[in-house]
């Protein structure tokens, strides 16, 4: 059985995108510019952004953090991402998720200009994603597909179970698993007998917010589980779905919680804030153009 390191593989991309960022202020003058926009005062959501915030600094990446109250109107923050999607100096935009119940997110997410669309949540990106053409791919899924590629774990042709499907989770790595070959079940709350499914695959990635779903009696000798999933218990502990002590001695591979998918979250999302600011002629390119029209 092997431990999928994810925090090792994170420091490495991150000293990677560090690299990049020299390269970019070297030869474009570029310096990166990542915004985050908060909305209330999750606590959870508040100690992720500032990770975040600390990530990019270490890396280079200039970011700013927008904190602003839950009473805050939906036409009020779409006149924000207005001016960030209008300043130059800023490649990459995201959104805090959840946001408030009277704030309707696809139309928030949907005023992030494409090409500045980190989180790879808008429905340009998220069409090509699915065709298998060049996109923003959202940060956890696109951590596991790396994660895959650093221990050679080849999943074209293999049977996987993704349990989840969610828009930010699920259905992104559906997709990026079916671009890859893979022979791909997408399970949810509604599924009948998941142990069915579970049984049958090759490789499991679960992202649910379930702790400890996934049992013994339900991953098959020598299978790979992916566990996206990370809740803090009543004794404070943090968590995955897979019952990770009960279950490591059936699999090849397997990822721990805390330590696997979380820390190459934020690592891809520097990739990506790398990615849209080696865009940022190209925007405003398009810019000029509307401009013009």
């Amino acid at each position: 059985m092997t431990i999928l390191d994810g925090k090792s593989l994170s420091n490495k991309i991150k000293d990677e995108v560090k690299i990049s960022v020299d390269e970019l202020q070297k030869t474009k003058q570029i310096t990166p510019g990542l915004a985050v926009i908060l909305v209330g005062d999750d606590s959870a959501s508040s100690t992720y952004v500032g990770m975040k915030a600390k990530a990019c600094k270490k890396a280079g990446i200039y970011s700013v953090v927008h904190e602003i109250p839950e009473t805050i109107s939906q036409g009020e923050i779409l006149d924000i991402i207005q001016r960030m999607n209008e300043n130059p100096s800023l490649d990459g935009i995201l959104v805090q998720l959840p946001l408030p119940q009277h704030i309707d997110t696809t139309l928030i997410l949907e005023a992030i200009h494409p090409l500045k669309d980190v989180d790879g949540f808008h429905p340009y990106n998220v069409g090509r994603m699915t065709l298998n053409l060049d996109s923003f791919v959202p940060a956890t899924p696109y951590g596991v597909m790396r994660i895959f590629e650093e221990y050679k774990i080849d999943v074209k042709g293999k049977n996987i179970c993704v349990i989840g499907s969610s828009d930010i989770v699920g259905k992104p790595m559906a997709s990026l698993l079916v671009n890859a070959k893979a022979t791909v079940n997408v399970c949810n709350s509604s599924t009948k007998s998941l142990k069915t499914h579970t049984l049958d695959a090759d490789i499991i990635c679960i992202g649910v917010g379930v702790p400890f779903l996934i049992k013994e009696d339900m991953v098959k000798d020598g299978a790979i589980v992916i566990d996206i999933g990370i809740n803090r218990i009543q004794s404070g502990k943090l968590v995955g779905d897979v019952d990770f002590e009960a279950v490591k001695s059936k699999c090849s591979y397997i990822t721990p919680v805390p330590g696997g998918v979380g820390p190459m979250t934020i690592a891809m999302l520097l990739k990506n804030t790398v990615k849209a600011a080696n865009l940022r002629e190209t925007r405003e390119k398009h810019k000029q153009k509307e401009t013009i029209c």
